[in-house]
C-alpha cells in the first residue's frame, strides 16, 4: 500500500494516525505501507490487520509480503505512483483498472512510459451502465499461487 492510501500524506506529523479505516480495517492480513517516513513500529489492529511500514525497494517489500501471504494472493493498493512503480518493475500479474468517463486531457496519466503492457498481458474490457470502463490485464500462463494484483 502506498503512503497516501494509508493517509501519511494527509497526516504526516501525527504519530497517532492509524489510517482511514478506524479500529478494525477491512484487510484482515498483514499490510505493508511504502513510506519514506519509516521506521515506524508495526501497528496491530482489531480483526487481524497489522500495518508494517517500510522504506525499502519495492522488490524487497513484495518479497516480504509474498512470504507473509503463505501462498495466497498479494494485492497492491495505492495511488498512481505505487501502481506505476510495480508495473514498471514488471511485478504485476493481474491488473484491474476502472476508467471513469471524463473530459480528455484531465486526470492522472497511468500509461506514460508503460509501453508494452499489452504485449505481456491479455487485455479484456467491459463497460458498466454508468459508462465506467473496466480494463483487465492478465499475464498469460500464470500458474503461480502467489500472484501479485493491483487495482
Amino acid at each position: 500500500m502506498g503512503a497516501g492510501m494509508f493517509g501519511l500524506h494527509s497526516f504526516p506529523d501525527d504519530p497517532d494516525w492509524r489510517g482511514w479505516w478506524g479500529d478494525e480495517p477491512p484487510f484482515r492480513a498483514p499490510v505493508y505501507v511504502l513510506t519514506h517516513t519509516a521506521p515506524r513500529p508495526p501497528m496491530p489492529m482489531q480483526g487481524g490487520t497489522t500495518f508494517h511500514f517500510r522504506d525499502a525497494a519495492i522488490e524487497d517489500v513484495l518479497a516480504e509480503a509474498v512470504e507473509a501471504a503463505a501462498g495466497q494472493d498479494v494485492r497492491i493498493g495505492g495511488g498512481l505512483g505505487t501502481a506505476r512503480a510495480f508495473l514498471r518493475a514488471g511485478l504485476v500479474d493481474h491488473l484491474h483498472v476502472s476508467i471513469a468517463p471524463i473530459v480528455l486531457g484531465r486526470g492522472d496519466r497511468l500509461w506514460d512510459d508503460l509501453h508494452g503492457l499489452d504485449l505481456t498481458h491479455e487485455v479484456t474490457t467491459e463497460v458498466a451502465e454508468s459508462g465506467t470502463m473496466h480494463v483487465t490485464f492478465e499475464r498469460p500462463g500464470d500458474a503461480e499461487p502467489t500472484r501479485r494484483r493491483t487495482s
